[in-house]
């Protein structure tokens, strides 16, 4: 049985990726919000708001936490980019997703993710240099490489959550 945590399997480390991988994950990127759209399309707001697993986040939460982490890789890869601090601030997941604005409607987020994406795979387009590096909260490096593959990996994988609960639910 597939571990409901990790649909994918975990999370893989980062590393350099082949110019094919790379132009996968970028793909992947650019597929992602469509996917996600799709991947909550027709749920009710009570459907919205189970858990994808016990105690895991709500669908509504997933949603929001993507496009909140991968605003924050936006803004990493900005960083690393323009050659400013690009220190990855440490996220706070249980509290944030404990706010109020995660209960905000699911379309906020799914727009946000459209135009974030469109935007940074544009900034992605232009990179010669993927083993430019900022760093990660516990001050390891972190390259665009590696943060590209992660990113793609996260949004697959959350984007699996909430696939995967449907069809437990017959949703």
């Amino acid at each position: 049985m597939i571990d409901p945590r990790y649909p994918l399997g975990p999370m893989p480390q980062p590393r350099d990726l082949s110019d094919d991988e790379r132009q996968e994950a970028r793909a992947a990127l650019r597929a992602l919000p469509g996917e996600l759209r799709a991947a909550v399309a027709g749920l009710s707001e009570p459907q919205l708001d189970t858990p994808y697993r016990e105690g895991g986040w709500t669908v509504r939460q997933v949603v929001h936490h993507v496009a909140d982490r991968h605003l924050n890789a936006y803004v990493h890869t900005a960083r690393v980019l323009s050659g400013g601090e690009a220190l990855a601030q440490p996220a706070h997941e249980e509290a944030w997703a404990a706010l109020p604005a995660s209960s905000f409607a699911t379309e906020l987020s799914l727009l946000l993710l459209e135009r974030l994406h469109i935007h940074w795979d544009e900034v992605l387009a232009d990179v010669t240099d993927w083993q430019q590096a900022g760093l990660r909260p516990d001050g390891s490096e972190w390259t665009l490489d590696g943060l590209l593959g992660q990113a793609a990996w996260h949004g697959r994988h959350h984007t699996a959550h909430i696939t995967r609960l449907r069809e437990r639910e017959g949703w």
